[in-house]
C-alpha cells in the first residue's frame, strides 16, 4: 500500500533509508552501493537548489517539472526526461511542481542516510 503524499514509490522504497539534506522539502531514499547511490526523490515546490557542483549524476523524472542549470545551458525537465549532469559540472535547479525522480550518483559518498525520524512533509 502507498500513502497519498508519497504515492510515487511503493512501501518497500519508502522503507530504505532516507538521505540527510539541508533543504526543506526534500526528501530521498537512499540505495547504497560500493562505488555509486541512487536517490529515489519527492521534492515539493521548494524554489531553487543553489549553484553547486559534485560527482557525475544521471536523473530520469517521474513527476513534475524541474529547470535545471548546467553551466550556462537551462531547461525545464519533465515526466520521462532524463538528465546528465557531468562531475564537478557547475548546476542548479528550481523546482516548479513537486517532483519525483531517480537519481543515480557516480560516488558512494554524495550523500549520507539520516539518523533519526523521518522528515516530515
Amino acid at each position: 500500500m502507498t500513502s497519498p503524499d508519497t504515492n510515487t514509490y511503493p512501501d518497500f522504497i519508502r522503507a530504505l533509508p532516507e538521505i540527510d539534506t539541508p533543504f526543506k522539502g526534500v526528501r530521498g531514499w537512499l540505495i547504497q552501493g560500493a562505488t555509486n547511490q541512487t536517490v529515489f526523490f519527492d521534492i515539493d515546490p521548494v524554489g531553487e537548489v543553489p549553484p553547486h557542483s559534485h560527482c557525475a549524476q544521471w536523473g530520469i523524472v517521474l513527476e513534475g517539472e524541474m529547470q535545471l542549470t548546467i553551466g550556462s545551458d537551462t531547461r525545464v525537465y519533465r515526466r520521462g526526461d532524463r538528465y546528465f549532469i557531468p562531475a564537478g559540472a557547475v548546476h542548479s535547479a528550481t523546482f516548479l511542481t513537486r517532483f519525483q525522480a531517480i537519481d543515480y550518483f557516480d560516488d558512494p559518498k554524495r550523500y549520507t542516510a539520516r539518523t533519526g525520524p523521518p522528515s516530515a512533509r
